[in-house]
């Protein structure tokens, strides 16, 4: 099922629009939080609707382990399982895999578990197959992410062997009786920091057609500016009607950085790790609970954000209840950076569709940079 994106404005590069997927819609720019295991850390599939998210992630290579692709399928899929009444998008398990030094050869990557210890084979093949049981509306094709800095052949097989599976990958979503009619495809473009490998590998996904269309491998240490970039040279690529998708990014600069490039959707565990540590994104910028002279601060959370869920607790309190270890206080901090987030990309689509983008992307580096 193609993916269309429903442009509603453009301002410089910046777009607001509507992506549509078999089973429903959601706006973009949109920021899609992480629920590794079916569960975003703290939070249940109510506290989420509540908050106002379209799109929740759920992680492959954790759920093809446990519970299972199987039992995930007899549930219903991944949204029923978890009673999610949003769309959902599962990330193809590369990423995870490649942090555990798996072996990899033409046909894919052997891994270790790291609940029992033992072997599994992802192929880009099995990989359709297994979010096709755990029935996501987005899912991810497997792709090669080689860590940065890395050298230049590195990466170049990185782009040659994501190509390869790439079209494996494809072929087998497209003949799978149930995936291609209830789910989407989107392709994924490697190539570092290096333009004319980011360039091959944008092609070369786009040869073999995909719904929507992603840039991994980026935000992993790289500068920033090299980051924006290789962004450039794919977004430059990427048809306008069709969804783009960077992953793993979530600081506000970051933000409207991309979006500032043409980017869509984006998603990362920033603001759920930010809060279990005590780190809270205001209006007036990044605090830390724990800082000592909010000992006695009895004002709420973020006066500047009063539509705040943990604004009905004081500063003080929540800085308790951090430094005792109260479960309480992650999941209160953990709700407000979530709801920030979304209100921040909410107003951040605002601008765009009033043409103002140029001075909500100003007034976020002020505050942010």
């Amino acid at each position: 099922m193609r993916a269309d994106f429903d442009l509603e404005n453009i301002d410089g590069e910046a777009r607001a629009g509507t992506v549509r997927l078999a089973n429903g819609s959601f706006n973009t720019p949109c920021f899609m939080p992480v629920g590794t295991r079916g569960s975003v850390r703290h939070l249940s599939s109510l506290d989420l609707k509540d908050l106002g998210a379209q799109v929740v992630l759920a992680n492959t290579y954790h759920l093809m382990l446990r519970p299972g692709a199987e039992i995930v399928k007899n549930a219903g899929g991944i949204a029923s399982f978890a009673n999610w009444t949003g769309l959902t998008l599962t990330d193809s398990g590369g990423y995870q895999i490649f942090s555990l030094d798996p072996k990899i050869d033409e046909e894919g990557a052997t891994f270790r578990s790291v609940y029992d210890g033992s072997f599994h084979k992802l192929t880009p093949e099995t990989s359709a197959d297994i979010q096709a049981d755990i029935g996501a509306d987005i899912q991810m094709v497997l792709d090669i992410c080689p860590a940065l800095p890395a050298p230049e052949e590195t990466i170049r097989e990185s782009v040659e062997m994501t190509a390869v599976w790439a079209d494996r990958g494809r072929k087998t979503f497209i003949g799978h009786p149930d995936a291609s009619s209830r789910q989407s495809q989107f392709g994924i473009v490697q190539g570092g920091t290096n333009s004319a490998l980011r360039a091959e590998s944008a092609k070369r996904t786009l040869e073999i057609g995909f719904d929507g269309y992603a840039i991994g491998g980026l935000s992993v240490g790289e500068g920033r500016n090299e980051m924006l970039d290789s962004v450039s040279v794919v977004t430059d690529l990427i048809p306008e009607d069709q969804p783009r998708y960077f992953m793993g990014l979530g600081d506000p600069v970051g933000l409207v950085n991309v979006v500032e490039r043409g980017i869509d959707m984006f998603d990362c565990v920033l603001p759920t790790r930010l809060a279990r540590h005590g780190t809270v994104l205001t209006s007036g910028g990044r605090i830390n609970i724990g800082n000592a002279r909010f000992a006695k601060d009895d004002d709420p959370l973020d006066p500047g954000f009063p539509q705040s869920p943990g604004n009905h607790w004081s500063r003080a309190y929540l800085r308790h209840l951090m430094a005792t270890d109260e479960p309480a206080g992650a999941r209160i901090l953990t709700l407000h950076n979530l709801a920030w987030l979304f209100n921040f990309v909410e107003r951040m689509r605002t601008s765009i569709n009033e043409n103002e983008f140029d001075e909500f992307r100003k007034e976020t580096l002020d505050i942010w940079s």
